[in-house]
């Protein structure tokens, strides 16, 4: 099950945050079809955000057709996302460059302005 973190000082909806912390876990096979969502209740009580907030995530994602909600049993996952498991060598490798991006002294922005400069190179004019 995927656990919600959200950042407040972001300036991100929250709402956004928890969909794409979902995308993310969709993405990385955390979590897969048939796999049940936290219930709002769940979410607003290890966030303490609004449960309306909650609700609307979800309702993004169903439009999305990502999730479908079942009347009182809760939200499931329809589909996954792209094909990287959680466990990618790669992911070694990002890890590995990351932490020589610390002890370079970057900071986390920096760090997401470098490699997003990266994508942008590499998936320029990709639709996704």
């Amino acid at each position: 099950m995927v656990e919600y973190r959200i950042d407040r000082h972001s300036g991100v909806a929250t709402y956004v945050q928890i969909v794409q912390q979902t995308k993310q876990a969709l993405r990385l096979g955390l979590l897969r079809p048939g796999d049940r969502l936290p219930t709002a209740r769940e979410v607003v009580e290890a966030t303490a955000i609004n449960p309306n907030t909650v609700l609307k995530a979800y309702r993004e994602l169903e439009r999305e057709g990502l999730v479908e909600a079942r009347r009182g049993l809760g939200t499931f996952v329809r589909r996954s996302l792209g094909t990287t498991p959680a466990d990618s060598p790669l992911r070694g490798e990002l890890e590995q460059w990351a932490g020589r991006a610390r002890a370079a002294g970057l900071e986390r922005d920096d760090v997401a302005a470098l490699f997003t400069a990266v994508l942008d190179t590499y998936f320029e004019g990709d639709p996704t």
